[in-house]
């Protein structure tokens, strides 16, 4: 089996979270050969620097997971997307660029956090653009860790105004047709519009599914399997 997850968001702030993620590590994810976290794993990711014992924990976590025999890859989302490849060394993980096409028992997917497509969201992809050039990111990581972190705390609150309780801005359609194309019409699983759904696409006369993730609650998560001929979701609750 291999497991797909996104957009856990973890944080001290969110200890229901965590606490599932924690034991979902532990426990069911050790049933499948293979997890996928398809970005925005940590609320926040201000470099691989950071000494927070809460990262450290969460590090830890994923460590114990992969030494279980475990294959975990991570890509990076708009929360976390400074990971960088010491903190893929401690966790035992293998970051993975997006998009990244896997191909599993005689299927192929192509897998992507999702924001890349969210052409209608101006503001947004103004600032993605920004933000992952490399010179951006090494000013970012140049600056003290304390500066960092009012700097990631101001950026997240700004980002809370901004949607007013509303939802992330759904992919483009157009954008996602070619994108369905350009990667020869194989199935496409993502998260960042926590909108989880299962949509039906024709692109060219060619019938694609595209699953999106969901994201995590304080009192649920969820994981889509893949069995080796069928995707279904998981409810992921905590334990009783």
């Amino acid at each position: 089996m291999i497991f797909f997850i996104a957009d856990l968001h973890l944080s001290p702030r969110s200890p229901g979270a965590t606490a599932l993620f924690l034991h979902f590590l532990a426990h069911r994810a050790r049933k499948a050969s293979a997890l996928y976290i398809l970005g925005d794993l940590f609320e926040a990711w201000i470099g691989d620097d950071d000494d927070d014992p809460y990262h450290a924990s969460l590090i830890a976590a994923l460590r114990a997971a992969a030494d279980s025999g475990l294959a975990i890859a991570v890509m990076p989302g708009n929360r976390d997307f400074l990971l960088g490849a010491a903190f893929a060394a401690a966790a035992g993980v293998q970051l993975i660029a997006d998009p990244t096409v896997l191909t599993a028992d005689g299927w192929q997917f192509v897998l992507a956090h999702g924001d890349a497509l969210c052409l209608d969201d101006q503001a947004y992809m103004t600032f993605r653009a920004q933000s992952r050039s490399p010179a951006w990111a090494a000013a970012m990581l140049a600056k003290p860790l304390p500066e960092r972190r009012r700097l990631a705390a101001r950026m997240r609150m700004e980002s809370i105004a901004s949607q007013h309780g509303q939802p992330c801005a759904d992919l483009q359609a157009a954008a996602t047709d070619d994108f369905l194309r350009a990667h020869g019409y194989v199935t496409f699983i993502h998260g960042h519009t926590h909108q989880p759904a299962r949509h039906d696409h024709i692109v060219d006369g060619i019938h694609v599914e595209r699953w999106v993730l969901a994201d995590w609650r304080e009192e649920r998560g969820e994981c889509l399997v893949w069995d080796g001929a069928a995707l279904k979701r998981e409810a992921i609750l905590p334990a009783s």
